[in-house]
């Protein structure tokens, strides 16, 4: 059977999280749903060469080289060189916080000053029953009318985690948000950046080729390429063809900034207006070559 990158899987959506939104006072019955998944990406086994079957991963003692277990895994934290403290599972256990199903909200805050390098996984926000619509579509309408973000605090997945819920459509999203220790700073990457004076004729080049491309923000255009040569190739074998392997591209030449903005633009550089020589004056003789200079004395 041909393998389709896209086949659409049909199923009833499943509830990541059902709790309650809390704002002040007021509270609203919701629910979470995963907004974005890579699991219907082409998986594969790794299997024995020689014999096709598949093969499993065990946990091996560095030292030994004995299988350890799983009632003999333990978790451990390295404080010197070959030296760890041990953590049983119910020590680790004791530390997850416990949850009272609540997204409680701490302050709403302009959409405008949400920094994107802080979101972490998307969800679908929505109302987990009836009795809470209206008190949700009060919730979604103001944020939306308001532009703001809600941030909040829930224990989510073992960790308590702030969420940014905002409007999103007809409903909510909630995005998990990256604790501050965890997002470097963009200095480490744009330090080297050099601080340059774009020049007028530059600058104009880069606005008309911004212009000549505007469009829409479309994702069901995007390809996956990748996955979509994966499949192709997976296809190739069912159908027993020939793989060809692709031989290395060679190196671009390196291109001038402005020739390479001029082509996108399709502009092309006036050609430089002659410069006037200078009338020659009457020659005159050619003074003599100073020969050796006297040596200090």
């Amino acid at each position: 059977s041909e393998v389709n990158v896209h086949e659409l899987k049909i199923m009833a959506a499943r509830a990541n999280w059902k709790g309650f939104l809390k704002i002040a006072e007021s509270t609203c019955p919701v629910a979470l749903y995963t907004a974005a998944s890579s699991s219907d990406r082409l998986a594969f086994h790794t299997l024995n060469r020689q014999t096709g079957h598949r093969v499993q991963r065990q946990f091996v003692d560095k030292d030994t080289g004995e299988v350890v277990d799983s009632a003999d895994q333990v978790k451990g934290y390295e404080i010197a060189s070959g030296e760890s403290v041990i953590l049983e599972p119910e020590e680790i256990a004791a530390a997850v916080p416990e949850s009272d199903k609540t997204l409680a909200v701490s302050a709403f805050v302009p959409c405008s000053e949400m920094d994107l390098v802080f979101l972490d996984k998307p969800y679908f926000l929505a109302p987990s029953d009836g009795f809470g619509r209206e008190a949700y579509a009060l919730i979604q309408k103001a944020m939306h009318t308001s532009g703001v973000a809600a941030i909040a605090r829930a224990v989510l997945f073992r960790r308590v985690r702030t969420i940014l819920i905002s409007a999103h459509g007809s409903g909510l999203m909630a995005n998990t948000l990256k604790f501050d220790y965890e997002v470097r700073s963009a200095r480490e990457a744009f330090d080297s950046v050099p601080d340059m004076r774009i020049a007028g004729e530059m600058l104009e080049l880069g606005a008309h080729i911004i212009r000549t491309k505007l469009g829409s923000f479309e994702p069901s255009k995007f390809e996956d390429r990748y996955e979509a040569a994966l499949a192709g190739l997976v296809q190739s074998k069912i159908e027993g063809k020939l793989i060809e392997v692709r031989k290395p591209r060679a190196p671009g030449k390196v291109l001038d900034l402005m020739a390479a903005l001029r082509d996108s633009a399709g502009v092309s550089k006036a050609a430089p207006k002659p410069h006037k020589l200078p009338a020659k004056s009457p020659a005159q003789p050619k003074a003599r070559p100073t020969h050796a200079r006297r040596k200090a004395s």
